[in-house]
């Protein structure tokens, strides 16, 4: 009987090892999209000629398949490539982010830092892991700069605290995917969710008006929800699964003493945080404070200053530490080190963009062909008529709102339609529309983790094979389901108990109507 060599891996069994051995069938990022690209291109051929269609109830009008095979639709794909990269709105965000992270990690101190949270710890992982996970919820609230710092952050901690990595990647991506139904904070997705909404429900009621508060209530305990469940998921399913891979780059919990030279460093950064704060604060508290609206003096809505510059804001949030930390501590000689490393930073990036440049072709392909739309109305009538129970309905209408998530990125474009439909539909079966809301919330939260049309997800994958390079689009899918099904049975619990005690889900927004 042939017999395993030293070098192979040991095929993990069950169901997930099945997903695994599936999913790593599949080839390389990049090449997954472009099957994508045709598949979507032949299936608008196909569906155009049977004229496929459905009405938009949003506009009354008719969404058509459009043919990506015809002449004008090859001409428009031709012409378009470019446009359609330039146009990709998470390859800015995450490449303005990176300058300051990189910057961060090669100066030094994200160890530093890391090694002082280790020691502040007592030696307790846990409660290093609690934080890490409360963290990384409330990192949502920075919209896609949250998915680029908490896994490159969770790698690092778990490494420092001598446990794998790739956990700590995966525990920090999972956890802020999840968060779109989870926060302290009042978000500019809650401001964008409630002008649907309110859209949606003044067709039945013309009178209706609340405020984007109306799921406070509900996203704030959902942050002790999510939190909790992630800390189990990682240490009781996570992090045994991959226990058993070979070949991981591991790092042993080895804490020294640290330099007066790197404790001064660490001061400086520290005060340098510190007047950027009150740079911050400056734009923020006064009513008319440069970082707020300049028309409504709103703070954390879409048009203010904060809003539009958070990627940037962040990035100096790490940059100008990370430089003061450098030229403190000797890192960083000069401004050329500093430069240097920003072009160090973005070499490690290459991989990432390439890949964007397919996605962003492969995004722009569904949304010109109306098949994502289509697919959308469908599934929404479908629901609408099945005649169940609501607390069933309800259930399947955020099961709805995940599977469409695995497809559409966009939470304001499928808000965007779902909200047209099912917000007057459940208002005239009695039920307020802050409930259809923050089911879509839910809906949109659970799948986040193992949605690969995110270009986050790609960006994850290319994280984790630095620490272990057999690391397969499987592998990742297979390690992230833990935190999906565990996402949804906490969520879909807790909103069934909203629902039958009827607690207030926020401010002006309950459960009947």
């Amino acid at each position: 009987m042939r017999q395993n060599s030293a070098n192979e891996k040991p095929h993990a069994k069950g169901f997930y090892g099945t997903v695994e051995a599936i999913g790593n069938k599949i080839p390389n990022p990049m090449i997954f999209f472009v099957w994508f690209c045709v598949i979507i291109i032949l299936a608008s051929w196909i569906c155009s000629s049977i004229s496929l269609s459905a009405v938009n109830p949003a506009t009354g009008e008719t969404a058509e398949v459009y043919n990506l095979l015809s002449r004008e639709g090859i001409a428009r794909m031709l012409t378009s490539m470019v446009s359609n990269f330039q146009s990709l709105s998470v390859l800015g965000p995450v490449l303005t982010c990176m300058f300051g992270v990189g910057i961060c990690e090669r100066s030094g101190l994200f160890r530093i830092a890391l090694q002082k949270i280790v020691e502040s710890s007592n030696g307790s992982d846990l409660k290093v892991i609690i934080v890490f996970c409360f963290v990384s919820v409330m990192a949502d609230a920075a919209g896609g700069v949250g998915y680029v710092i908490m896994p490159v952050l969770g790698a690092s901690i778990f490494a420092t605290m001598g446990r794998n990595p790739l956990a700590g990647a995966l525990c920090g991506y999972a956890t802020v995917s999840g968060a779109m139904c989870a926060n302290l904070l009042l978000t500019s997705m809650d401001v964008t969710n409630y002008s649907f909404t309110a859209a949606a429900a003044q067709l039945v009621d013309p009178s209706y008006s609340a405020s984007p508060a109306i799921n406070w209530y509900f996203a704030a305990f959902s942050v002790v929800i999510l939190t909790a469940a992630s800390v189990v998921i990682t240490m009781k399913f996570v992090e045994p699964r991959l226990a058993a891979r070979q070949g991981t780059v591991q790092a042993q919990r080895n804490v020294e003493k640290l330099t007066p030279e790197e404790n001064r460093a660490v001061r400086n950064a520290l005060i340098s945080v510190l007047i950027y704060a009150v740079v911050l604060l400056v734009g923020m508290l006064p009513s008319e404070g440069i970082l707020r609206d300049p028309e409504t003096g709103g703070l954390f809505v879409a048009a203010a200053p904060l809003m539009k510059g958070l990627p940037f804001l962040i990035a100096l949030l790490f940059f100008i530490p990370g430089v003061v930390f450098g030229l403190s501590c000797g890192t960083f000689q000069n401004s050329t080190d500093v430069v240097n490393a920003l072009g160090d930073c973005m070499k490690d990036m290459g991989s990432f963009v390439a890949l964007c440049f397919v996605m962003a072709q492969f995004l722009k392909y569904f949304e010109w062909s109306n098949l994502a739309i289509i697919v959308a109305i469908r599934g929404a009538e479908l629901l609408k008529s099945s005649g169940l129970p609501m607390l069933i309905i309800l259930i399947l209408f955020i099961l709805l709102s995940g599977f469409m998530n695995l497809f559409i990125g966009s939470a304001s474009a499928k808000y965007g339609l779902i909200a047209s439909v099912f917000v007057p539909m459940f208002m005239l079966m009695g039920y307020d529309p802050a409930l259809t809301q923050m089911c879509y919330r839910i809906g949109d939260a659970f799948t986040n983790p193992i949605t690969p049309a995110f270009a986050y997800f790609a960006m994850l994958l290319s994280l984790c094979k630095q620490h272990d390079k057999d690391f397969g689009f499987g592998t990742l899918m297979a390690n992230m389901l833990p935190y999906t099904i565990g996402f949804f049975l906490c969520f879909v619990v807790q909103m069934c108990i909203w629902f039958v005690c009827q607690i207030p889900l926020g401010p002006g927004g309950g459960i009947l109507y």
